[in-house]
């Protein structure tokens, strides 16, 4: 069966932190890119970070210096360390896994919520 499972979300007061988790499939993570986009009420979906099999990193610049991604590769597991958040970053955070030319795979989703 192939599926994302994230979790970590929840409700932190600005400039809390919170650290996401998705675990993945065996087979939708070894030498997948894996990364988390985010979608507020309203917006559309963004890529928040992405990190290859590689090790290779990207993160959106509103994030940058902030959010840190991560990826356990024995425990099929990627993190995303969110640091001094802030209310716009409220949103349903996704987890992707993609491998060119064509697969990509989401989870359902975990709420974070920035609010004092």
């Amino acid at each position: 069966q192939v599926q994302l499972v994230e979790s970590g979300g929840g409700l932190v007061q600005p400039g809390g932190s919170l650290r996401l988790s998705c675990t993945a499939s065996e087979r939708i993570f070894s030498g997948y890119a894996m990364g988390w986009y985010r979608q507020a009420p309203g917006k559309q979906r963004e890529l928040v970070a992405r990190i290859t099999s590689s090790g290779s990193i990207y993160y959106t610049d509103s994030v940058k210096g902030r959010f840190t991604i991560s990826r356990d590769n024995a425990k099929n597991t990627v993190y995303l360390q969110m640091n001094s958040l802030k209310p716009e970053d409220t949103a349903v955070y996704y987890c992707n896994s993609k491998r060119f030319p064509g697969a990509d795979y989401w989870g359902r989703g975990t709420q974070v919520t920035v609010s004092s």
